[in-house]
């Protein structure tokens, strides 16, 4: 089979892999909906998908378009499940990201970060056994990211919006605004060592690694530019990890379309400009550090 024929193959099973995660199934659970071998679906989500007949059955069983599932156009994700599982696949053969995903990329977190996130994703956490076990999956999905990307290193770029990370410093990770005096100085307080984290990554930036802050106007919603070998992704997301995180709502848009792409980076490239570096960006950060000291 020739290469770029095995790469749409699999870049399908991914998409099967992402979306059975997204609606709660295990593979088992998916296998017997389709009425096919445990094994049979193994060697889908491996892109051994070879029938039409046997992609249809799957986005029926799934509720989602053929043409989602085949990548044509434009992939939408409605859960945040199920689009970080796609960055991870997504990253997976990324030679450079471009993020502007706040308040730092996810992949450049420290390990105290995941702890507050998980802190955060507790407060949204409802009753039901279904929310928590989505959340339980969403933090194992994240931690896949960073350690592959921790393994790998390509190369990253991340914008910051200063906005956000004034916010990030005021409020801390929170998932809602009832929490006790002391929860609430707590949360602050890893806030500000995670931004002390930031500022020790702009000092001495891994190889490969530029960060800058844009301290005017940016975008509304967070995007990242995957640029992989004959091709750049585009990913638009409405999730949030940052200060008070959104992983319930939303829809997220996954897409190769040429225009999308040279679209945002164009913006990417004017958000870089206008950001500061180095010592500038250090100033910024400090100087946000002092006025929101508590």
């Amino acid at each position: 089979m020739p290469a770029e024929e095995a790469g749409i193959l699999k870049d399908i099973g991914q998409r099967l892999n992402a979306y059975r995660l997204a609606h709660g199934l295990s593979p088992e659970m998916l296998a017997d909906r389709l009425g096919v071998s445990r094994a049979a679906l193994y060697r889908a989500e491996k892109g051994e998908i070879l029938k039409i007949e046997t992609l249809v059955r799957i986005s029926r069983v799934l509720d989602v378009s053929l043409p989602n599932l085949l990548g044509v156009g434009i992939e939408y994700v409605d859960t945040a499940l199920g689009f970080f599982e796609r960055m991870r696949q997504i990253e997976a053969e990324s030679e450079q990201i471009i993020g502007f995903f706040g308040p730092l990329s996810y992949l450049l977190t420290s390990s105290a970060y995941d702890e507050m996130l998980a802190l955060a994703m507790d407060d949204l956490r409802s009753k039901d056994d279904e929310t928590a076990t989505a959340i339980d999956r969403l933090l194992s999905v994240l931690r896949q990211r960073k350690e592959a990307y921790q393994r790998r290193r390509p190369l990253l770029v991340n914008l910051i919006a200063a906005s956000e990370l004034r916010r990030f410093l005021s409020n801390g990770l929170i998932g809602r605004d009832d929490l006790s005096a002391s929860d609430r100085r707590n949360r602050q307080s890893m806030a500000r060592a995670e931004v002390k984290h930031i500022v020790e990554l702009v000092k001495k930036p891994s190889i490969g690694v530029q960060i800058a802050v844009v301290p005017g106007l940016v975008p509304a919603t967070n995007f990242q530019i995957f640029r992989q070998a004959g091709r750049s992704v585009l990913a638009i997301s409405p999730f949030r990890l940052g200060e008070q995180p959104n992983v319930r709502v939303g829809v997220g848009i996954i897409t190769a379309s040429l225009e999308g792409v040279k679209l945002h980076e164009e913006i990417a490239r004017r958000m870089w400009e206008s950001a500061l570096k180095g010592e500038d960006a250090i100033d910024l950060i400090s100087s946000m550090m002092a006025e929101t000291r508590h």
